[in-house]
């Protein structure tokens, strides 16, 4: 946590009402995302027990598993989740855009642009909190592997048609989610954290209840008063009148209503198994729809105030302004998902149970370099987090005394101009180091030269992004009087070293190839549900 951010959380405390940590939306918001509040069985993650899910906010759809330990009923509940998302993600599959896009020529080995095609917009997954991500990402790799009765008519437990597809899905989403600033699949309790510090620790602000009370308390209440009784105040039954964004149950709602529902769902059930004749099998199968119903009820009850309280963050972010850059990781966003959408036109398999070490390698150096790349977008966005960058000793701001025009020195001279910057900031730069401003949404480069007067005057030779003309182009050094900003890291992050392809890989990473040794997991044959 930075300084700026330890700040505000006790400035926060202080004042009882939760800070900005940021002056614009450092995440991009579709204008119809897909919320998604999953309910599952306490103890078994794997088994859902409902979902409120849709894209109107006054409309959802309640999806409900009246017995979660019922296999056939899970699928049932996994079809009727594939029916709401994947038409979804249609939607957005065919409206494409021409863009190009740099490849490797086969034949000269050379990168050349390319002109292919790119989703104009993709769909946008969000879930209450952390937790629906990890569910997300579960729910993708129990689905995608499975075989329909189309795929193997003897399997045992077939799945629904359109279920592995949504598997497949889902997992894209859950990876993606991993790569610093996307948006494809958002936790919302984590990009309200982002933009508003709270007195209370990151992981109360899990709990999406506690968290919008922090930011948005009801009139004449204190934050930490709403805060509190988000959490612990309780209705005449002794249940929680803001239940927790879930996927988990409180234990008091399933020990006292949903336990008892569902023993009375399954004796309905084995008593209509039972059933001798037609009217008695006429009274049990009311029996029975009534007791499901009653579950859908309770299911209703505990999902409803978190779908509420999503579209109500969804509102509290909406009003600030878009940052400059997240535009930029939106279509990054949107290769990702035209890329995936790609390979299961195409007929590829399933993504594997386990990537391979060069795969692995270069998820994680992505990751790596997204996160600099957003760590540093951020600053160039938000002077908020600026400041935060400034109080590290990684940025400085201040005016601009002097510039004293200077020349490199060789058979052709370059201007290589002095500038004198006043500063209160304390950066943390040593001999030669390298600093960086925005010119145009390009970085342009410094290098720093010494202090004077103790430190209080910052002087700098520009070294690039002055036109390649013995004079510098208007506008490309600064001038007496500016205010500018250097900052100590890079703007643009760079590629690393290339990585060998998975078959040229040693014996300790798979190899050596061409060796049998090598054992490769087979896929699932394509079906016509596995298209698009």
């Amino acid at each position: 946590m930075s300084l700026i951010s330890t700040l505000a959380r006790l400035e926060a405390v202080r004042t009882g009402r939760a800070q900005p940590s940021a002056t614009v939306r450092h995440r991009h918001l579709s204008e119809r995302p897909l919320v998604l509040v999953p309910l599952t069985t306490a103890g078994e993650a794997g088994a859902p027990l409902g979902a409120l899910v849709g894209t109107d906010r006054d409309a959802p759809r309640l999806l409900v598993v009246p017995q979660p330990r019922d296999r056939d009923l899970r699928f049932a509940f996994l079809a009727e989740l594939a029916d709401v998302v994947l038409p979804y993600i249609d939607t957005f599959a065919d409206d494409v855009e021409a863009a190009e896009r740099n490849e490797t020529d086969p034949e000269t080995g050379k990168r050349v642009k390319v002109e292919v095609e790119l989703c104009a917009d993709a769909p946008q997954l969000i879930v209450p909190s952390r937790a629906g991500i990890e569910l997300v990402r579960l729910l993708g790799r129990s689905m995608r592997f499975r075989r329909t009765a189309e795929q193997d008519p003897e399997t045992p437990h077939p799945a629904p048609p359109h279920v592995p597809l949504l598997g497949r899905w889902l997992t894209h989403y859950g990876e993606r989610a991993r790569v610093p600033g996307s948006a494809l699949l958002l936790a919302l309790t984590e990009v309200l954290g982002r933009h508003w510090a709270t007195g209370q620790s990151s992981l109360e602000d899990q709990h999406l209840g506690a968290l919008l009370a922090w930011i948005d308390p009801p009139d004449g209440v204190s934050s930490a008063g709403a805060a509190l009784d988000a959490e612990l105040r309780r209705d005449a039954q002794g249940q929680l009148v803001c239940p927790p964004a879930g996927p988990a149950t409180d234990p008091a709602f399933d020990n006292k209503l949903l336990a008892p529902a569902i023993e009375r769902y399954d004796r309905a059930r084995t008593a209509l198994a039972a059933a001798e004749d037609g009217m008695e099998a006429d009274d049990r199968l009311g029996e029975l729809t009534a007791a499901e119903r009653e579950i859908r009820a309770l299911v209703e009850s505990r999902t409803r105030p978190t779908w509420d309280a999503v579209w109500h963050g969804l509102d509290l972010l909406r009003a600030l302004p878009e940052g400059a850059h997240a535009v930029d990781r939106w279509t990054r966003d949107r290769w990702s998902f035209t890329g995936h959408r790609d390979r299961i036109v195409a007929g590829e398999p399933p993504q594997p149970r386990r990537d391979d070490a060069v795969t692995a390698a270069n998820k994680l150096a992505t990751r790596e370099r997204e996160q600099a790349r957003l760590d540093a977008q951020e600053a160039l966005d938000d002077p908020l987090v600026m400041a935060g960058r400034r109080l590290a000793g990684e940025a400085f701001a201040g005016e601009v005394m002097d510039v004293v025009m200077a020349y490199s020195e060789g058979k052709s001279p370059r201007p290589r101009p002095l500038v004198t910057v006043r500063t209160d900031d304390r950066p943390h730069l040593g001999e030669r180091a390298k600093v960086f401003r925005s010119l145009g949404g390009k970085p342009q480069s410094a290098e720093f030269v010494g202090h004077e007067e103790e430190g209080a005057l910052v002087v700098l030779r520009v070294v690039d992004k002055m036109g390649r003309g013995k004079e510098p182009e208007t506008g490309s050094v600064p001038e007496k009087g500016d205010r500018i900003c250097f900052t100590l890291f890079e703007h643009e992050q760079r590629g690393g070293a290339k990585l060998p392809d998975p078959e040229e890989t040693p014996w300790t990473h798979g190899g050596p190839p061409g060796e049998e040794s090598a054992v490769r997991e087979s896929a699932d044959p394509v079906t016509e549900e596995d298209v698009l």
